[in-house]
């Protein structure tokens, strides 16, 4: 295996110095031992004349497999990254490392940076080699005395200790007792030991281990992150995620580059890692870059709620209409997220021209992806006259159109079920329904209408989605009669409902003739139903999974048809 020497750290290394680094990189280290008293006294030697922290990555063969200048914080090489992942599993490498300065002043060892490298790459061990800058070197009985003042050794434990702690720092010792030390017999007792707990934790094939990641900033309460992390659990649940933690910041704003702090972002690596995770969901919308470090630092794939949202849409499409429109808002989300890979991607071709660079594949794939933006957008000016020639024919024909809204998982699609007897698709899930379904019933005066169910709203819907399914939405500013159907039992109706009028303000709607259904009132208190009804325009009380209040509902849609239309109710009556 060849080694990497990776000197981004370290300037001005003299020549002689740089060759001491590669004739260390040569060295293998015996594999029953941690280390050797010769590595050990090369290392040492190197810091004490440069100054500077010198980290090795050595394998269980004893190979060195890479040498970085600097601290164990800067030590990035993809042996570590998702090699032998998993709850279950430590990396097969560990990290030695020297560090300048006496046992007297570090009496405990590795710091907490240091112990997070070794959780986040699950390291076998950590070797910290103590280097006094004032010792001297004695080799008069081939023993190395000094600079090197004592070994700090620290491994991963299979569950939390007493402190809450996931590793643990052994007591120091000298360079010939970590030598004798028998490494193997150690690391193979460790990983049956985390063999035994890994049962656990299992993973499915295919499955994603998600952790959510919520930021309360300034005016909000650790109790509303909850809720909206709770929501967001729903949704990574819908999408297909299991959700195994979840972490929170109180920031006044997002960090630019980490969307957390550095600190934060180092305890998130370590949860993802005792849980076995794969995937992290950003309650909020991240930016390219954000996104991109984030992944780099924590080494799984991160999304945001937008891209979570867009990602259980493309499921739930079903039709060649819904499938148009959430391509459309994908390809909007994913083009500024593009990242091109340098002059090494050009484009290059023959002739008078094209010789030099050419066109970059980066550049390739923004002009297909805009090529492919214009044709969809000019497809869903096509559903929008295809359904504005649907609309003009319902007012040729005088058919008052009522269009059931609200926030997504309220009960809509079981309200229409139970008000048309029909069978449209019914589920405990966000986002069940996506594609408007339109069916037609009567009054109790026995006068026809249309009753359409419209995709559900959500806290934060990505404008990217409400600008393509804008052909689909229209269905509610177009109608005569809103129904905001309210799911009553919610412990968090009441920011429900303001997210539902701030989205109708959006599309210009809220100024709707609105009707108000309290759905799921047989799993609501009476005296909240009380207390919305106080508070909410046009209150019915209903249980659509039960059928009651169906009657009152529809009589109050007949009322509010006689209002608002009365020419429509005479003539189809």
């Amino acid at each position: 295996m060849q080694a990497k020497l990776d000197l981004a750290k370290a300037k001005g290394l003299k020549k002689s110095e740089i060759k001491q680094l590669q004739r260390m990189m040569q060295e293998r280290i015996p594999e029953r031992s941690v280390l050797s008293a010769t590595l050990a006294e090369s290392m040492a030697a190197f810091s004490n004349e440069t100054g500077l922290s010198l980290c090795l990555v050595v394998n269980r063969r004893g190979q060195i497999v890479n040498v970085t200048v600097g601290h164990p914080r800067d030590v990035v090489i993809p042996e570590l990254r998702g090699l032998r992942h998993g709850p279950g599993r430590l990396s097969g490498h560990r990290l030695i490392y020297t560090h300048n300065g006496s046992l007297a002043k570090n009496a405990n060892g590795p710091n907490k940076e240091d112990l997070q490298c070794l959780a986040r790459n699950r390291l076998d061990f950590l070797v910290q080699i103590l280097v006094d800058p004032q010792g001297e070197f004695s080799r008069s009985r081939g023993e190395q005395t000094r600079p090197v003042d004592a070994i700090f050794r620290a491994h991963l434990l299979p569950v939390r200790d007493g402190n809450g702690q996931i590793w643990k720092v052994l007591p120091p010792c000298t360079v010939r007792e970590a030598e004798n030390e028998e490494f193997d017999k150690v690391i193979s007792a460790l990983e049956d030991e985390f063999k035994r707990v890994a049962p656990r934790f299992p993973i499915a094939d295919g499955e994603e281990r998600a952790v959510l990641v919520g930021l309360i900033q300034e005016g909000q309460d650790s109790w509303q992150i909850e809720d909206e992390l709770d929501e967001l659990s729903q949704l990574a649940r819908t999408a297909g995620a299991t959700v195994r933690g979840r972490l929170t910041q109180a920031r006044l704003q997002p960090d630019p580059k980490f969307f957390l702090g550095s600190g934060k972002v180092q305890e998130l690596a370590l949860q993802i890692q005792e849980l076995g995770a794969n995937l992290v969901v950003i309650d909020h919308e991240l930016s390219a870059n954000q996104q991109r470090n984030l992944e780099e630092a924590l080494g799984v794939k991160v999304i945001d709620r937008t891209e979570l949202i867009l990602d259980i849409f493309a499921q739930r499409a079903n039709t060649k209409e819904g499938k148009l429109q959430i391509e459309l808002a994908q390809l909007q989300y994913l083009y500024p997220r593009l990242v091109g890979q340098g002059p090494t991607l050009s484009r290059l071709g023959g002739g008078i021209g094209t010789r030099g660079p050419g066109e970059t594949k980066l550049e390739v794939d923004r002009r297909r992806i805009r090529d492919r933006i214009n044709l969809l957008a000019k497809e869903t000016l096509r559903i929008r006259s295809y359904r504005d020639t649907q609309r003009r024919r319902r007012i040729t024909e005088k058919l008052p159109v009522v269009a059931l809204t609200g926030y997504t998982n309220s009960g809509k699609s079981t309200l229409l079920n139970a008000l048309t007897k029909s069978a449209s698709l019914v589920e405990d899930k966000l986002f069940a329904t996506l594609d408007p379904s339109t069916r037609r019933t009567v009054l109790p005066d026995h006068s026809p209408i249309l009753i359409t169910d419209t995709v559900g709203f959500i806290r934060k819907l990505p404008p990217s989605l409400v600008t393509a399914f804008g052909a689909t939405l229209e269905e509610v500013v177009v109608a005569d009669i809103l129904v905001h159907v309210v799911d009553a039992s919610h412990p968090n109706v009441m920011e429900q409902i303001e997210s539902v009028h701030d989205a109708l303000s959006e599309l210009q709607a809220v100024d709707r003739p609105m009707i108000t259904v309290l759905n799921k009132a047989d799993a609501a208190r009476h005296e909240d139903l009380m207390w919305l009804s106080s508070q909410l325009p046009n209150p019915v009380v209903v249980s659509a999974r039960e059928r009651t209040g169906l009657g009152r509902l529809m009589d109050k849609i007949q009322e509010l048809v006689q209002e608002v239309c009365p020419e429509r109710s005479r003539s189809t009556a």
